[in-house]
């Protein structure tokens, strides 16, 4: 079988670094089977094959497939088959690579979908993330799926962005860390770069900067300095490349003016001289056509993008110019060559050039140890999203209470699971919403329920009667309130996707950008309502971007906030109700009104004074919850210098743990440090280290932060480098250090940290 690009033609190169076909459009499934469109076959003609398909098993509005009309999990390698024949026999010969979204779960029919990837922030467990990603994997590659669209590279900076619950922070440690054992989990750890049958290829997504855009706006520039975007920006990147991601996704912004998928200092010179990292860059979806702002027609904007280090496109026009640029001079058929070249080395790196091509593994049913592992996980990780902010004492609220239940959120299922879902069979017995979870523990007759208005806005008709008589003698009210990602089949959508039209009870997701973050009056006037008719008020907050929290604060006797949760988050929640106890920790930080945006933990420190109308900007810091132990760093001073840092030494910090509590618990204990190096402003505070621990109720524990290059060196340049200077590391929620604070330095060879100690 071919295994160089120089050995096909010119025609046949550009096959294999086009994705241009929707899978949806692809292959259909009618009376039972698949069957192959005329789409396909005149696409196989046009090029001799087709180097990847993108979304064969995606199901959601946008694709129009339902499970009426969708691919049956148990037959998606069937499917799979069906184009593959249709691209073999009719082609070069050579199988075209399945690629999937796999953002919080695989987007197809039958998936698992999970907590998205702010709240796997917020349980901040490397462990269970890594977990997570090779269940995700085995699932997906099960059903044939080659390489997976994996969101994590960008970092939340301005949650006004709709797609900030495709994040995992806003730190961009806490990222990295959650980004790599993404790709551990998916990829494996095998260090030849094979990829088992039982895991997919990562393309981690999106370089770079996207979470930096002017205003949160979707695919805006991102005006932002080398330091920012190295610090910031790159360093998931860096991590993901060093743990050998398959491949990365050019964003659409531009970064100082330069776009992503067409900036050559960023997809050749930072991922391929500096990192030397060797893997595919995939275009977003239509990214290169989106070019002719910056190119008199398709052909140099495809010229562009292949000279910066595109290999692939997706959904782009301008890739069938591509012989037409190599004709005009305008781009050297050997890089061509180059890019068709990385194609056919991830199907090798997947197997699938392989003579022997093994069969399809078979899904794990229902009910089977594999998919029951599957769902504790997918319930831990439910568990460990949900962050309790305050509790005045109210809780665990006791299971005889007569509760109202009350909220847009309250018993909406599809409001827990984001963007980027699938539908959802009718008769799931694993999903849970708060109102059916709290039936479940307090009994059908104590709970009372009403929605009381929508995302948006007030209800029309008696909803506020029936808010009123759901509150009428109830002990305690729980008011559910948040967003929701919520896609409807009746919506206009761009052509990548994204909502493009009226979406009257939608408020995040990829194309919901927002002005204002403040709950909705309407949603407010719930708490006020309940404030005034019951003892206790118990606010929840599911949606999956920050927001100001303060009203909710003031109104309520406790807040639980959960980004989106998944199907199982009712469930995580009423547990939390019920244990006083959260499981996670605010992974982003929450503003404390409109008009102070972006804020971030992070900030470097100002010589103003900041706002005149709003002195303290910051509602709750990233780590903030309320604590169910109390935490003590060990006093230690560690000094290193920066030739054994970057040799690999380390320094090593304790904390003690304390649960008071009459339960054990899982909590996430975060490092937080400061960097004071010569000539550079210092960031307000940094995440240095994170790591769960569990601590047996009525007992102690003992943690240990391993601090190496990665947590100590600058990342300027966006990878890390060894060089003299101070941290101080600290364990408390304040924004700055406390006086028990440690010190820890990094010294040149004459002992100096350039820090005048």
């Amino acid at each position: 079988m071919t295994r160089s690009a120089a050995e096909l033609s010119l025609r046949e190169r550009i096959g294999q670094i086009n994705q241009r076909l929707k899978g949806w459009e692809a292959v259909e499934w009618v009376d039972g089977a698949p069957r192959v469109t005329d789409v396909l076959r005149r696409e196989v003609d046009r090029w001799g094959g087709i180097g990847a398909i993108y979304g064969v098993l995606r199901a959601d509005p946008w694709s129009q497939v339902r499970w009426s009309n969708g691919i049956p999990p148990e037959r998606s390698a069937e499917a799979y088959e069906a184009v593959q024949e249709i691209v073999r026999t009719r082609g070069s010969g050579l199988p075209t690579l399945f690629v999937e979204e796999v953002p919080h779960g695989l987007m197809a029919l039958g998936g698992t979908t999970l907590p998205v990837n702010l709240a796997l922030g917020a349980g901040m467990d490397v462990d269970l993330v890594e977990a997570l990603g090779a269940r995700v994997a085995a699932e997906a590659r099960a059903r044939g799926t080659h390489v997976a669209l994996v969101s994590g590279l960008d970092v939340l900076r301005d949650p006004r962005w709709g797609r900030a619950e495709e994040c995992f922070s806003e730190d961009p440690a806490l990222a990295a860390l959650l980004v790599e054992a993404t790709v551990r989990g998916m990829q494996g750890r095998a260090t030849d770069g094979r990829i088992a049958d039982d895991r997919v290829a990562v393309v981690a997504k999106h370089l770079a900067g996207q979470g930096a855009g002017i205003g949160g706006r979707n695919g805006s520039g991102a005006p932002i300095g080398r330091r920012e975007l190295g610090e910031i920006h790159l360093r998931p990147a860096f991590v993901a490349a060093r743990a050998g991601v398959a491949g990365f996704m050019a964003a659409y912004n531009d970064i100082d003016g330069v776009p992503c998928s067409a900036n050559a200092e960023l997809l050749t010179g930072v991922l391929r001289e500096d990192w030397g990292w060797q893997g595919i860059v995939m275009a977003d979806g239509t990214a290169v056509d989106r070019l002719r702002d910056s190119a008199p027609d398709p052909a140099s904007a495809a010229a562009l993008a292949v000279t910066a280090g595109v290999d692939l496109s997706l959904w782009d026009e301008a890739f069938t110019y591509v012989e037409e640029a190599v004709e005009r001079g305008i781009l050297d058929t050997a890089l061509v060559t180059r890019a068709a070249d990385r194609v056919l080395a991830l199907k090798r790196r997947v197997g699938l050039l392989e003579e022997a091509r093994p069969e399809h593994a078979v899904a794990d049913p229902t009910g089977s140890p594999a998919a029951r592992e599957f769902l504790e996980l997918a319930h831990r990780a439910a568990a460990q999203s949900c962050v309790l902010v305050h509790d005045e004492g109210v809780l665990p609220l006791p299971a005889s209470a007569v509760v109202a239940v009350i909220g847009p959120n309250a018993d909406d299922l599809e409001a827990q699971l984001g963007d980027y879902t699938p539908p959802r069979p009718d008769d799931d017995p694993h999903s849970s919403t708060v109102r059916s979870a709290l039936e479940a523990r307090h009994g059908i007759g104590n709970i009372r329920y009403a929605r009381g208005t929508s995302h948006r806005s007030r209800l029309p008709g008696d909803a506020a009667e029936q808010v009123d008589a759901a509150l009428s003698g109830a002990d305690a009210a729980v008011v559910v309130l948040g967003g929701t990602s919520r896609r409807s089949y009746d919506e206009e959508f761009a052509d990548n996707g994204a909502v493009d039209g009226p979406a009257p009870d939608t408020t995040n997701g990829e194309g919901v950008d927002l002005s204002r973050l403040e709950l909705p009056e309407a949603q407010l006037d719930l708490l006020r309502v309940a404030r005034a008719a019951v003892p206790v008020v118990i606010a929840v907050l599911i949606d999956g971007r920050p927001r100001p929290i303060e009203p909710l604060v003031a109104l309520a006797d406790a807040l639980i906030i959960a980004p989106f949760p998944g199907p199982v988050g009712g469930a995580a929640i009423v547990d939390v109700l019920g244990t006083g106890v959260g499981g996670g920790l605010l992974p982003a930080t929450f503003p404390a009104s409109d008009g102070v945006l972006p804020v971030a933990h992070d900030e470097r420190r100002e010589t103003a004074r900041g706002y005149v109308d709003a002195r303290h900007p910051v509602g709750r810091l990233l780590g903030s919850g309320a604590p169910a132990v109390s935490v003590r760093l060990c006093s230690v001073e560690a000094t290193l210098t920066a030739e054994a840092l970057r040799e690999g030494g380390t320094v090593t910090l304790t904390a003690d743990l304390v649960n008071d509590t009459d339960r054990t618990v899982s909590v996430p204990v975060p490092l937080y440090g400061r960097r004071h190096e010569l000539g550079v402003r210092p960031r307000r505070r940094t995440l240095l280290a994170v790591e769960r621990a569990h601590v047996a109720a009525g007992s102690t524990a003992v943690v240990q932060f391993t601090l190496g290059l990665d947590e100590l060196g600058s990342w300027a340049g966006g990878r890390p480098v060894a060089a003299p200077v101070e941290v101080v590391a600290w364990t408390a929620q304040s924004h700055d250090p406390p006086p028990d604070a440690l010190v820890v330095r990094i010294t040149d060879q004459e002992g100096d940290t350039g820090w005048g100690h």
